[in-house]
């Protein structure tokens, strides 16, 4: 018997608001004080009302409209109940049957709705001396949560969506998606399926071969997973602990898992909730929201900037740059400005490619310490017709070019020399001085030519072009 994984994710994302969701509060992600940042709506008491961030509503629908969904013509708040002691209010304020977006498309995998709710205040637990503490300023931080249809087919495609999520929201500043400071969270809905099933009827006992997929498998929820490689990991134990427990014959239970790092294992938690066991139902505190009557938000899809994939398929049509170069460069907001100002100038797809290959293999390692746009697109055309060697060229980057690239060169004699009266006179003396190689090289022994242009490149202490240098060599020695 053969299983199918069916995999679909659920991905919360803080989202950045100068205040909370429903109230005043300050929204401070890097906030080390406990219980700063809070008030009487967020802490849930009695008698306060919330007021709908604007803000946060905005960054739900740009997201949509990125990903080619469907804006809800009229949306509301749903109370959300449940007890937890980091849920002050004894219920969350979230959205059920009317989400903010439906449908959309990304990095290949179905939408099925975006929505918006608050998030909950942070438990500590102190294990050493037992009990936990609550730190509230967290709660009712803008959360968005995405789901996605159950149609991914590993854990690898997991992560990938996961990591392409990450980097829609911070090119539309919506989040900045730090998971290692729990701004992104990922929970996997893990099943596996048979691929197909023999059955018998008794009052017709040949079998039945149901179609392929038709019988689906039981769902767990992996929850909390705090990098892509615990999602990778996660995903990958789970398939295989159910896939283990059907090929014994035995049933995989709905629940939610949590992720034992130091095991590399899932571990139950609880029984999986239904829809049901929250009770929703329409918060009477909170206005329903009707998106034509809001003018400033009739036209966010001119506010949606290049995105990734258009950045990704832009730089492979007009610069030809490898899969390598467009996965890095459009990663990270740092990359693809510097490289878009430089491209934009340089022009010329050669140039381009040159300057992707400098900005990934010396810029990168530069640290924050960066020359202006201006200074590294002079330094690359000065490489492109031999002004400078590849050599001098990092060299006059680990200075910074806090000058004119070619003012440094100059002052430091990297300039390349291709004046072929000065370099005929050293391919003389390389020639005179090598009687043996030279014999070699014309007695057809070819990869000699390199060692005599070695021997030029010594003589003008580097600073000659060793294309002349070969050039010359050849003409010489004919």
């Amino acid at each position: 018997m053969t299983y199918q994984p069916v995999i679909g994710l659920e991905i919360h994302a803080q989202l950045q608001t100068r205040t909370k969701m429903f109230c005043n509060s300050v929204n401070d992600p890097d906030e080390k004080r406990p219980n700063v940042n809070i008030c009487p709506i967020c802490l849930g008491h009695p008698g306060t009302l919330p007021t709908i961030n604007k803000k946060a509503v905005e960054h739900v629908l740009r997201l949509g409209l990125a990903v080619g969904g469907q804006l809800a013509d009229r949306t509301e708040f749903d109370r959300k109940n449940y007890f937890y002691p980091d849920l002050p209010k004894g219920y969350q304020i979230s959205q059920y049957r009317l989400p903010l977006v439906t449908g959309g498309e990304l990095a290949g995998v179905a939408l099925t709705r975006v929505h918006l709710e608050e998030d909950t205040a942070r438990l500590i637990h102190d294990h050493k001396n037992g009990g936990s503490l609550i730190d509230f300023n967290r709660a009712g931080v803008p959360l968005m949560e995405l789901v996605t249809e159950p149609m991914i087919k590993s854990a690898k495609e997991a992560g990938d969506f996961a990591r392409e999520l990450q980097l829609l929201l911070r090119y539309l500043d919506v989040s900045r998606a730090n998971m290692e400071k729990g701004e992104l969270r990922v929970e996997a809905n893990v099943s596996v399926k048979r691929s197909s099933i023999s059955r018998f009827d008794l009052k017709d006992p040949s079998p039945k071969v149901e179609p392929l997929g038709t019988t689906l498998g039981i769902k767990v929820e992996i929850k909390n997973l705090n990098s892509f490689r615990v999602v990778e990991r996660a995903i990958d134990y789970e398939l295989k602990r159910q896939t283990e427990l059907l090929e014994r014959g035995e049933k995989v239970v709905q629940e939610t898992r949590g992720w034992d790092e130091k095991k590399g294992i899932t571990f139950s938690q609880r029984e999986k909730e239904s829809a049901h066991d929250y009770r929703y139902f329409p918060d009477p505190d909170l206005p329903p929201l009707r998106f034509k009557e809001i003018p400033e938000w009739q036209n966010l899809a001119a506010t949606i900037p290049e995105l990734p994939w258009q950045k990704r398929a832009r730089y492979e049509r007009e610069f030809g740059l490898r899969k390598e170069a467009l996965e890095i460069i459009s990663a990270e907001r740092r990359f693809y400005t510097f490289f878009d100002q430089v491209a934009k100038q340089l022009v010329k797809p050669e140039l381009v490619g040159l300057a992707a290959n400098y900005l990934l293999s010396d810029l990168a390692g530069l640290g924050s310490v960066w020359p202006a746009a201006d200074h590294f697109v002079e330094l690359i055309q000065m490489i492109g017709v031999n002004e400078i060697s590849s050599r001098a060229a990092k060299d006059i980057l680990t200075t910074g070019l806090k000058t004119s690239p070619r003012q440094a060169a100059a002052k430091r004699e990297l300039l390349q020399q291709s004046d072929e009266t000065v370099l005929r006179d050293l391919v003389n003396q390389a020639i005179s001085k090598n009687p043996k190689v030279v014999a070699d090289y014309q007695n057809g022994k070819k990869a000699s030519l390199q060692f005599l242009v070695g021997q030029g490149m010594k003589l003008s202490r580097g600073r000659a072009n060793p294309q002349v240098l070969a050039r010359l060599f050849e003409e010489i020695l004919a």
